[in-house]
């Protein structure tokens, strides 16, 4: 007998507000089984002591997933100078102190310009990189270490918040990829000491920003209140993808699109991301323009 599947077809993004010390898949399978979902997936991992912006999939969602791992980040944090540690943050022993230099503002702000645009950053030994079939933070805590390629990655703002004593409050939109810890220890050399992250908060992720997270807390209460108090935390799945151009087609090129095929379209998009919504279907999924100017299904979206 075939093995049934667990769960309801549940299609949306929930934009959470991920607490410290907890895994993003812990929450992630908290929340999964709070909505009771068939099929979740989230769009990048935060560490247990990181909190902030962690966008959840459901359903079809998930098709969209990968975008959002892709898109930009933001992140504010401190950096705690005088002090390196085994994992760049507080999670790790004290390896390595140095004196901190007299700073101003100003000679934190300049030394902070060097890290804006294409830079290039090695990840670090407690990361989840795999090498040789094995996580780099496995070999970590083996005790071993070894030898890391450097990564490009964009840093496209680079703020200082506040100059406490030794502590440099700072937020950072980057690329993906972008190690917010290796980030700190970098800046830390650059002026004349070591150092390590103390706080780490994502404040957006792609189109998700804080102000709209939702807690814990409050998607358990939405449980206790019943199906369609929950569903109503749920953003559409198109929600992931403002910037995108788009296209309503009628319903007979809706049938077709439906169906996988290419369709031709008057004033589509010269685009190569294309948002696809049928007349009376809602979102269709994404689409693609082809050399001969018609439309093709990129990934069929179908919440309906």
């Amino acid at each position: 007998m075939p093995r049934r599947r667990r769960g309801r077809d549940i299609h949306g993004i929930l934009p959470l507000d991920k607490p410290l010390g907890a895994s993003s898949n812990a929450v992630l399978q908290r929340v999964r089984r709070l909505l009771d979902a068939r099929k979740a997936g989230h769009t990048g991992s935060l560490d247990p002591l990181a909190s902030g912006v962690l966008p959840l999939c459901f359903g079809e969602a998930t098709k969209v997933s990968a975008l959002l791992l892709d898109a930009d980040k933001t992140y504010r944090f401190t950096c705690q100078l005088g002090s390196r540690t085994a994992t760049g943050d507080v999670e790790g022993g004290v390896v390595e102190t140095a004196p901190v230099p007299d700073l101003s503002e100003d000679a934190v702000r300049q030394a902070m310009q060097a890290f804006l645009g294409d830079i290039e950053q090695i990840p670090p030994m407690y990361s989840a990189l795999k090498q040789d079939g094995k996580r780099l933070y496995e070999i970590a805590r083996a005790g071993g270490e070894v030898a890391r390629h450097p990564r490009p990655v964009h840093i496209r703002r680079f703020e200082l918040l506040a100059h406490r004593g030794d502590a440099l409050d700072l937020e950072v939109s980057c690329s993906k990829g972008t190690y917010v810890r290796v980030l700190a220890e970098d800046l830390a050399r650059a002026l004349g000491s070591v150092g390590h992250v103390t706080a780490l908060r994502r404040i957006a992720a792609g189109p998700y920003r804080e102000h709209e997270l939702l807690t814990l807390e409050q998607i358990e209460a939405a449980s206790r209140e019943g199906d369609d108090a929950l569903r109503a935390l749920l953003l559409p799945v198109d929600s992931a993808l403002p910037d995108w151009e788009s296209v309503t087609l009628d319903p007979d090129l809706t049938h077709y699109f439906k169906q996988g095929q290419a369709v031709t379209v008057s004033d589509l998009p010269a685009a190569e991301r294309i948002r696809v919504y049928g007349e009376g279907s809602g979102f269709l999924g994404l689409g693609r323009r082809l050399p001969d100017g018609r439309l093709a299904p990129r990934r069929l979206i179908l919440c309906n």
